[in-house]
């Protein structure tokens, strides 16, 4: 047993050794401590005395939140079938799982688990499962306090053991707080994660330019610019230049002036043309502030209020021409010229309710429903605007209308009406008066037993059955459309009895147009 715990400490030191020198030395750990050993208390047996014993652990990160380690143990140990005090020996594999990342916090507890054998001093070793938990506490740097309790399984028997630890933990390599492989002792930013081009500070749009020194973080930029983009490469960022998508100069803000006129061309009304400021640099033949392109009379020097024009009223309504929408047609001053039948300050033209003078776009609202009669599809009912000005159906209406599709009946292999039929097709006539903004779609629909063709003419011949029953009742057939489906649409399957009778069915839909 000698030789082969001193086999398993060189093993230990070898590794620790080469990992110390690795370049991802952070990954790895050393901890010693102090055990203190109780074999009396899980075993049942009284008058065993607590012992005290050594380990020496070599601990490998394997992922931020998964540790394995490999801790070797020795020391004295009292059992029960054995009056004096003995010596053992123990190497365990374990993995832990840890709560918290290594360098993120100064607090970390795990739980642990895994699989050892223990060697006893004159007795054979045997296999022991070790179950606990554990905390380290960061002291300073990569330093840190190790506490750990852990309840130990053995294949022997009276070999089941408590084993309390008490001591120190060191991790390999310089502290690195936020994980981004850059020592915080050369990190900028050491609690945000980053990358060596920025010197470990994130740079979100991966342009170069830390975010912290970016003015555009979000947008990929050149150095130069402070990380901010040049979309059109003319020495202006995009946040500086008025056209960041057309090169300019900086003289014009960054803006492009093709007529070279003095006004850019996003302020020039004719960008390729050479014009004036006065006319927003268009030409203006006449000189009198409006241009050529504006100017009603180009070539005649007018009053910038009536169009570049003399004052001339052709309709002779009092508005003169260049100010008339409707220089043919007599208006009003207030409608600007243009004729108001209705009189309620809203030109014809523009006027979706003519006829009917109203403050809403030219119409009223009749219902009060605070949707005018123009887009109201109800405007003699109150209704919604997700309705379009409608009322919602009641919830009792909408089970008649579902109902409906069970309840309509019709002589077999026929578009004949039930007698039965005729109480909810009467509901349905009776909600249709109660709501006039609604208009009524039929589908018909049968099983697929027989003829597919003849099944689709029967389909469109029930629907044009219940169409034309509701036209008796008095429901306006502009209100109501039919259509046949055959056997397309089932809604269960036609291989049962019940789900080909659900099939045989006529739809009810309410709808607004």
């Amino acid at each position: 047993m000698k030789h082969l715990l001193l086999g398993a400490f060189l093993c230990l030191f070898l590794l620790s050794t080469v990992h110390a020198q690795d370049t991802k030395a952070d990954k790895n750990a050393f901890a010693a401590k102090v055990l203190f050993l109780d074999y009396g208390t899980p075993n049942s047996v009284d008058d065993l005395d607590i012992t005290n014993g050594l380990e020496l652990s070599y601990i490998r990160n394997l992922t931020p939140w998964l540790n394995f380690a490999l801790p070797i143990k020795v020391g004295v140990i009292d059992v029960h079938d054995d009056i004096n005090n003995r010596t053992f020996g123990s190497l365990d594999g374990v993995l832990q799982l840890q709560y918290a990342k290594a360098d993120s916090s100064w607090f970390i507890p795990y739980l642990m688990g895994g699989v050892g054998y223990t060697f006893e001093q004159d007795a054979d070793a045997n296999l022991q499962t070790p179950l606990g938990a554990g905390v380290n506490i960061r002291v300073g740097g990569r330093s840190y306090i190790n506490v750990q309790g852990e309840y130990r399984l053995s294949q022997e028997e009276n070999r089941n053991n408590i084993q309390l630890g008490l001591g120190y933990l060191h991790r390999f390599g310089k502290l690195d707080a936020d994980g981004d492989g850059i020592a915080d002792a050369l990190d900028k930013c050491p609690n945000q994660a980053g990358s060596a081009n920025t010197e470990g500070c994130p740079d979100q749009d991966m342009d170069g330019v830390a975010d912290v020194d970016d003015d555009c973080p979000a947008r990929p930029g050149k150095k130069r610019f402070r990380g901010c983009p040049d979309t059109d490469d003319d020495g202006i960022a995009d946040d500086e230049d008025e056209c960041p998508e057309l090169a300019g100069d900086r003289r014009t803000n960054g803006c492009p002036d093709q007529d070279m006129d003095g006004i850019v061309d996003n302020e020039d009304d004719c960008p390729t043309v050479k014009g004036v400021a006065s006319a927003n640099g268009c030409p203006d033949q006449d000189g009198d502030g409006v241009a050529d392109s504006m100017d009603k009379c180009p070539t005649e020097k007018g009053d910038p209020a009536h169009g570049g024009c003399p004052f001339s009223d052709q309709d002779n309504d009092g508005v003169a021409d260049a100010e008339d929408d409707c220089p043919t047609v007599a208006g009003n001053k207030m409608t600007k010229g243009c004729p108001d039948a209705d009189a309620d300050g809203v030109p014809d033209k523009d006027d979706l309710c003519p006829s009917k003078a109203g403050s809403y776009d030219g119409c009223p609202d009749t219902d009060d429903d605070g949707i005018h009669d123009g887009i109201d599809a109800c405007p003699d009912q109150k209704g919604t605007e997700a309705n379009k000005g409608c009322p919602e159906l009641q919830e009792e209406e909408i089970e008649v209308l579902n109902f409906a599709m069970r309840a309509v009946q019709f002589e077999t292999g026929k578009a004949t009406l039930k007698s039965e039929s005729n109480d909810v097709l009467n509901q349905i006539a009776e909600i249709m008066n109660r709501y006039p903004g609604y208009d009524l779609k039929i589908d018909g629909h049968t099983d697929s037993v027989g003829d597919a063709e003849n099944n689709q003419i029967l389909s469109e011949e029930r629907a044009k059955a219940c169409y034309q029953y509701l036209v008796a009742k008095g429901i306006s057939p502009d209100r109501i459309s039919y259509e046949g489906f055959g056997e397309a649409k089932p809604i269960a399957s036609n291989g049962s009895s019940s789900g080909r009778r659900q099939n045989r069915r006529v739809e009810f839909n309410l709808y607004i147009e």
